[in-house]
């Protein structure tokens, strides 16, 4: 934002303010990229080990099971490409952002465990609202941008 901020501001060069631009281009390319890659490694995984898929979906009570894990798949697949593609951003950034909370209630209900396992849970519970956060604000962004 600085980066930005200054080439406003007009302490740049207009080919200093090109380079900015193209390495704020990199930077929120690669965020983008490390917050979607859970997701991609869950989707190719699931779609390469598709029983195994299944069996995730039957141990957290998800039935039926077959169409629960095609369309995970597809969802982890399909909209983090849409984000880092830059084609209907907000649409894939939402998409996931729902999915990722009610997964999150789904797997992650410390409320309901003891010890250890509540420990690991709490944490990975909130993580996992920061994410749903994360994909808000993307969404958000996205927005605002193709309003101005």
């Amino acid at each position: 934002m600085r980066v930005l901020g200054s080439v406003m501001a007009g302490q740049h060069t207009p080919l200093e303010a090109g380079r900015d631009e193209a390495r704020f281009h990199w930077i929120e390319a690669l965020a983008l990229l490390a917050l979607c890659s859970a997701y991609l490694e869950g989707g190719i995984v699931k779609a390469l080990d598709f029983n195994g898929a299944l069996g995730e979906m039957h141990h957290f009570g998800i039935e039926p099971a077959m169409p629960a894990a095609l369309a995970t798949i597809a969802l982890e697949l399909l909209a983090p490409a849409m984000i880092l593609a830059g084609r209907a951003r907000w649409v894939g950034a939402l998409a996931l952002a729902v999915f990722t909370l009610m997964a999150t209630f789904v797997a992650n209900r410390f409320w309901d465990m003891t010890g250890a396992e509540r420990f690991g849970a709490t944490n990975a519970f909130f993580e996992h609202l920061g994410l749903a956060g994360a994909f808000v604000l993307v969404a958000w962004n996205d927005l605002r941008a193709r309003r101005s």
